[in-house]
């Protein structure tokens, strides 16, 4: 989980931790942007408790900040670790000490950025609970590092403590049964599509995890969804923007498979049994905007790249029943940025957003002949989305209580995916919608 150390908990790392939360995921923290005016530590650390209900053990501590920040001292090794500020990709000093009161720590900090050091680290061992790795693994306790990446400086301690603390391969839900990694029959599932990855080829690849057994190149797979068999020629293994075809892989490795649109996010490959495997997050839209090509003429390349842009699960995508255009809904704000930059960067289509008269979008459930005549007798509200399901898009909370009321044989649901809409676990075991 990555903080920034002026910013703190925003929105759409609370959306992510709900989905951590739900799976009992070990959290490993790392607070960036150090080199830039941030709050302070205990208030950063403060405040990830509270928003998160989760406790924190600082594994490194911070020396100054902003301008004045020259680096960490490592809890976990005794370690002083400095930036290199010359040149942010060369690693700097590193000191090895027999702890805090090892006087050649005087060599190589400020006395009072020293005595500040002591006096907070003091407190924060007196105050924050030590570094226990059964309450890391089980998602209570979540040791947190300082840094800045853009400097390379921290990512390596937090590094090695992914390599120390982070879990084997867990057991994975499906619809019917679980999933044990040990298992030696190959399973795995999409989670994730992203297209135009390769500019120059116009790449589509979707990144699958593998929850058991031992794939090998070349190896048929059921895609379950179509029930077609599927040969996986070329498999590729990432490092960053880095790529490499690879021979095999195991239960808990990604593998990236190219293909033209046949594999979509929830997608099982097994080597036979149909699977669907559960709890694969889908977040309900929070801000919602209607997207407009700059040039009128080419709306039919607008079509595509959001419906692209649906399919990667970057955003959803809803299409009115009345009136020309797209509905997107995102998390965040930024989010509607990020898109109108990639619409233009792949596509070649300068985009605006615009408000809507729409604040939410709820995905109508039930048997089919109720949601037509629901979706009838509501056409100024009804859109479709993606996939072709009918979608409700309400202006205030009136129009949900409305709906409740009068259309009992209907249900509105936040989420696409009913398997986990709108569940949240809580600290002590229990579920609650999002809504309380």
């Amino acid at each position: 989980m990555v903080i920034d150390g002026a910013k703190g908990v925003e929105s759409q790392t609370r959306k992510l931790f709900e989905v951590c939360r739900l799976r009992d995921l070990p959290i490993l923290t790392f607070c960036n942007k150090m080199d830039r005016e941030s709050r302070d530590t205990f208030d950063i650390i403060d405040e990830i408790q509270q928003n998160l209900a989760i406790d924190v053990t600082p594994a490194s501590w911070p020396i100054g900040m902003g301008a004045d920040f020259i680096g960490c001292y490592d809890l976990i090794n005794d370690r002083l670790e400095l930036m290199d500020r010359a040149d942010r990709n060369k690693r700097g000093e590193s000191v090895v000490l027999d702890g805090l009161d090892d006087p050649r720590m005087e060599a190589h900090i400020p006395a009072a950025q020293l005595e500040q050091l002591r006096e907070e680290v003091a407190m924060a061992r007196e105050l924050l609970p030590p570094l226990d790795v059964k309450s890391v693994l089980e998602g209570h306790l979540s040791p947190i590092w300082f840094g800045s990446a853009i400097n390379s400086f921290g990512v390596k301690e937090l590094m090695d403590g992914i390599a120390a603390y982070a879990p084997a391969p867990q057991v994975l839900r499906a619809e019917k049964r679980q999933v044990a990694p040990e298992e030696s029959k190959v399973t795995g599932f999409v989670f994730k599509v992203q297209a135009n990855m390769d500019p120059k080829h116009r790449d589509r690849v979707a990144f699958v995890r593998l929850a058991s057994g031992h794939f090998e190149r070349g190896m048929k797979l059921l895609h379950v969804r179509s029930k077609k068999q599927m040969a996986v020629a070329n498999p590729v293994l990432f490092l960053a923007a880095d790529r490499e075809v690879t021979e095999e892989a195991w239960a808990g490795d990604i593998i990236g498979i190219p293909n033209h649109g046949q594999l979509r996010i929830g997608d099982a490959l097994t080597e036979g049994e149909a699977l669907r495997f559960t709890g694969i997050p889908s977040f309900a839209p929070e801000l919602l905007q209607a997207c407009r090509a700059g040039d009128p003429l080419k709306a039919k390349h607008l079509d595509k790249a959001l419906l692209q842009f649906a399919e990667e699960g970057a955003a959803k995508v809803f299409k009115p029943a009345f009136g020309s255009g797209f509905v997107v809904g995102v998390v965040g704000q930024l989010q509607f940025e990020v898109l109108a930059s990639r619409i233009e960067m792949e596509y070649g289509l300068p985009v605006r957003f615009e408000p809507t008269q729409f604040t939410s979008a709820r995905w109508v459930r039930g048997t089919q002949s109720a949601v037509e005549a629901f979706a009838a007798a509501n056409k100024q509200h009804m859109a479709t989305d993606s996939d072709g399901d009918p979608v409700f898009m309400t202006r205030l909370q009136w129009d949900i209580d409305r709906v409740a009321r009068d259309y009992t044989d209907v249900k509105l649901t936040a989420d696409s995916d009913q398997g986990n809409a709108g569940l949240t676990r809580t600290r002590d075991g229990g579920i609650h919608g999002r809504d309380g």
